[in-house]
Formats: C-alpha cells, sequence, structure tokens
C-alpha cells in the first residue's frame, strides 16, 4: 500500500508536461474551491495541496495522484 501523503513531505505527481516534483503544504479533509475549481475532499479520501520545486506553482490533487518520496 502506498504510503498517504503529509504536510511537509516530498512527492510527486504526472502533469500534461511529464512528472514534476514538490511539496505538501495543505491537508484537506472538506470540500474545498482552489483556483476556480472545486475539489471533494473528506477524512477518508483527504486532498493535498502541493507546490511545484521547479515552478513554484500550486496545485489540489487527490492523494492518490500524489507518490512519497
Amino acid at each position: 500500500m502506498a504510503k498517504t501523503p503529509s504536510v511537509g513531505d516530498t512527492v510527486t505527481w504526472n502533469t500534461s508536461q511529464g512528472q514534476t516534483r514538490g511539496k505538501v503544504l495543505e491537508r484537506k479533509t472538506k470540500d474545498f474551491q482552489f483556483e476556480g475549481q472545486h475539489f471533494t475532499a473528506s477524512e477518508d479520501e483527504p486532498a493535498f495541496v502541493v507546490e511545484s520545486e521547479k515552478s513554484g506553482k500550486r496545485a489540489a490533487h487527490k492523494g492518490t495522484a500524489l507518490t512519497v518520496e
């Protein structure tokens, strides 16, 4: 079973440009809005706000889309 990301973890995720590496900034357990998009999150299936180490851009992803390094 894959490790669940935690705030501060270094993670990778896939983008249309390839694999991106960055850090987990926030763990969300309730539905939320991020950059105009609605995200669903819960205690059982949290979402995470991550920041790319290369571009500094932030994104939100489900935990299943992130790989903890």
